[in-house]
């Protein structure tokens, strides 16, 4: 009895882990930066995103003349409210590519909250760099400030036309 027990205990603690590893993360989807020659474009990597067709644009208005293709200039996003406080970023872009992401404002009302920042925000300026878009990974345990962050990040690219 006690041998059929050990088995049957191993065997469904084998399938609940197979069932465990199996089981995929959830990944919130942004509009993705892409360039290509001479403009520079916003394009969905899911239908059911909410910028719909992928949109085209070349540099004009405030953004500085590149013989390169492609925004160059900052850009400042939107103020994105988080149950924790306000997160906004400002972007630098070269000829299309995304060269320096500044935070100009996150959550600081508390220490705990300013905390939190100080150890995200790098992290999601280093991804940001990284994948030349707003289509990044959220911190663990920063899910409202970097969900604010993504969100003014493509505010940014959005004025820049990226």
């Amino acid at each position: 009895m006690a041998v059929r027990r050990a088995a049957l205990l191993t065997t469904s603690t084998v399938a609940g882990l197979v069932l465990l590893l199996s089981l995929k993360p959830h990944h919130t989807t942004l509009p993705v930066l892409a360039s290509s020659g001479g403009t520079t474009a916003v394009s969905s990597p899911t239908p059911d995103s909410t910028s719909g067709q992928p949109s085209q644009s070349s540099s004009s208005g405030s953004k500085s003349a590149s013989t390169g293709g492609g925004a160059t200039g900052t850009y400042t996003g939107a103020v994105e409210q988080t149950p924790y406080g306000p997160v906004q970023v400002a972007v630098t872009l070269s000829h299309g590519k995304l060269t320096n992401v500044k935070a100009v404002q996150t959550p600081s009302d508390a220490s705990r909250s300013q905390a939190i920042a100080d150890y995200a925000v790098p992290t999601l300026t280093r991804e940001a760099l990284g994948a030349q878009s707003a289509h990044i990974q959220a911190v663990s345990g920063a899910s409202y400030t970097s969900e604010g962050y993504m969100q003014s990040l493509q505010s940014a690219l959005d004025k820049a036309g990226a």
